[in-house]
């Protein structure tokens, strides 16, 4: 099957580097997706590059977000729910309706860059070790302004129709039915198909645990 990898803000293709050889080897087609990041760019351009790696594909894939791209997953998904046969979200759900896409930190010169690693201290980043923050910090490509402060506008209630997978990593499976069942989530409470799945690991298991990660999708895939 054809899985579609979306890294979260900062993040591209190169991020899902040592994910790939083993989806490779246990049979499936990874596609790590590098989306268009200048400043100007609109999530409407990124879900665009998204659709287009849907649609090249022969027949239905599963679509991987990570972190805040897991409301980008989600979008294609609402768009294509004929083509999206699954969706894995790992470390984060899609936002509501009618929310910020991922207003989350300080914009400068039109972009919104990499706060540096103490907003995410804690389970978060414990099982990173120093040479991997060096290496995200290093490759991290500023989020567009327009990206961040996009409003989430779904529209086909199809999507609630395709399977997701929360990969719960830096928190467990209970906490996010806890949020589910306070009302944070609703796309996830509206979705007829959800599986909780645990992976023991910080907010980025591409770079800690990424031989664990590849399996898990494979076996999802």
């Amino acid at each position: 099957m054809d899985i579609l990898l979306i890294g979260g803000l900062w993040l591209d293709g190169t991020a899902w580097d040592a994910v790939t050889p083993v989806l490779d080897e246990l049979g499936h087609r990874p596609r790590p997706l590098t989306l268009p990041a200048a400043p100007a760019t609109t999530l409407d351009e990124q879900l665009a590059a998204v659709l287009a790696a849907v649609d090249a594909a022969d027949g239905p894939v599963m679509v991987v977000a990570h972190s805040a791209h897991c409301t980008l997953g989600w979008l294609a998904a609402d768009a294509r729910p004929e083509k999206v046969a699954s969706v894995a979200l790992v470390g984060g759900f899609p936002q509501q309706d009618g929310a910020a896409y991922a207003d989350f930190f300080e914009i400068r010169d039109g972009v919104m860059p990499f706060p540096g690693w103490g907003p995410f201290e804690g389970p978060e980043s414990a099982d990173l070790d120093e040479s991997l923050r060096q290496q995200i910090a290093a490759d991290a490509v500023p989020v567009p302004e327009p990206v961040a402060r996009a409003v989430v506008r779904f529209t086909d209630p199809r999507r609630h129709d395709v399977p997701i997978a929360m990969v719960c990593a830096e928190y467990t499976p209970d906490q996010v039915r806890d949020w589910v069942a306070g009302g944070h989530a609703p796309e996830l409470a509206h979705a007829k198909h959800v599986e909780y799945l645990d992976l023991d690991s910080g907010h980025w298991p591409m770079f800690s645990r990424p031989t664990e990660l590849a399996r898990l999708l494979a076996a999802l895939a």
